[in-house]
């Protein structure tokens, strides 16, 4: 009981100082370590969707991960080898021999992208041009910097962000957009 108080508060105290990573994983171990991560107290976020897979006898919906072999987790330095000690992670996706920070709103991108199904009726007065920066500005993703792909619908648009080296799109309500600035020293 005392050591469970113990890492109650050591986490609380850690919360603040807690940072998004991507850690890349053997090949088809997306929830093997998804769930082992949080059975030893270790926040993860695997993103999953419904596909639907084409066998030669028959059609079936399947959830997948978003990003093949990579898994979010929530973690204070401390944790950090006991992330890289888990079976069936590889490493760390790294930049320059450190582990990269995965910003705050892009996790809430991912989550917001996955559970997007409302369709708003608002009204709008912006064009953008394909691969036009356009930041969020309003909303859970406000302040969110990404490319303009298509329109969706009549109040709907798809903007890619960059997440673990790949382009995530996520759909948004038209009138939560703006131009952002390609040279912020214009």
């Amino acid at each position: 009981m005392a050591t469970m108080m113990k890492n109650t508060k050591d986490k609380n105290a850690n919360n603040k100082s807690k940072e998004w990573f991507a850690i890349y994983v053997k090949s088809r171990y997306e929830k093997k370590v998804s769930n082992r991560l949080n059975e030893i107290g270790i926040e993860s976020f695997l993103p999953l969707i419904m596909r639907m897979k084409q066998w030669s006898d028959r059609k079936k919906k399947v959830e997948e991960p978003l990003f093949r072999s990579y898994i979010f987790v929530h973690i204070s330095q401390d944790e950090y080898y006991n992330v890289l000690h888990c079976d069936g992670v590889v490493k760390f996706v790294c930049f320059e021999g450190k582990a990269t920070i995965v910003p705050e709103n892009q996790i809430l991108a991912i989550k917001e992208y996955l559970n997007d199904k409302d369709i708003h009726d608002i009204e709008y007065d912006n064009d953008f041009k394909e691969g036009q920066l356009v930041r969020i500005k309003t909303g859970h993703l406000k302040g969110l910097v990404g490319r303009f792909a298509e329109i969706r619908g009549k109040h709907r648009l798809i903007i890619n962000i960059e997440v673990v080296g790949k382009s995530l799109p996520i759909n948004v309500i038209r009138s939560n957009v703006e131009a952002y600035p390609e040279n912020l020293n214009s």
